[in-house]
């Protein structure tokens, strides 16, 4: 008796009996096979979205560990040397418990704020100092005859400034800016030689005084 056989040019189909190729099979089950049925079953990594959100720390969140805890009230630690602003704190609260930040997140930003804001105070003291080595080296009114020069410009303040005037260009540093200061030297200049008597001759007049030639009307 003979056995027929499918060769590679036949067109017909296997016998029912036929195995199916054994990768197919050995693919098959490491792909859907589940772990505990007696065969080994694959172990798929995370995407990384999924192992981002694994790695993620459950500080300051709820027990789901997806909500964060909103505190009733935030507290900031300022660094040393910074004074917490009361008002800035509370707005910045509002904000924090409407956004439903957790204390270590607001925490985290008021630091950057901070930084910020230091960085900023450094950048105009920097500012500030260029401007009084500008000055030092001033043409007009700078180098050997500094000192000289600012009393001058420090008689204008005097006669003209308020006490107001001179806590702003005190604290905003803007005193030490050179058009300010040639302003005030100009000023005081102009004092000095309406104020000037020459020998022999008299003192002059309230009338004769810059402000009264200035304004004239000014009773």
């Amino acid at each position: 008796m003979t056995t027929d056989t499918a060769t590679a040019g036949d067109t017909g189909t296997p016998n029912s009996g036929s195995a199916a190729p054994a990768s197919n099979a050995a693919d098959t089950s490491l792909l859907t096979q589940d772990q505990g049925t007696g065969t080994n079953a694959a172990v798929t990594e995370p995407t990384g979205a999924e192992a981002k959100a694994g790695e993620q720390s459950t500080d300051g969140q709820g027990a789901k560990g997806n909500e964060p805890v909103v505190p009733e009230a935030y507290e900031f630690t300022m660094p040393e040397g910074v004074e917490l602003d009361g008002k800035a704190a509370e707005e910045f609260s509002a904000i924090a418990k409407e956004l439903k930040l957790s204390q270590a997140d607001a925490q985290r930003i008021a630091d950057v704020a901070t930084k910020m804001q230091q960085k900023q105070a450094e950048t105009h003291v920097a500012t500030v100092k260029g401007w009084a080595d500008q000055c030092k080296t001033d043409k007009e009114f700078g180098g050997d005859n500094l000192e000289q020069n600012m009393s001058v410009a420090r008689k204008a303040i005097d006669t003209f400034g308020s006490p107001e005037l001179k806590a702003l260009l005190n604290s905003s540093g803007i005193g030490n800016h050179p058009e300010v200061v040639r302003f005030a030297f100009k000023a005081g200049k102009a004092i000095s030689e309406d104020t000037f008597v020459k020998s022999g001759s008299r003192a002059p007049t309230p009338e004769s005084t810059l402000e009264k030639r200035l304004y004239p009307n000014m009773n």
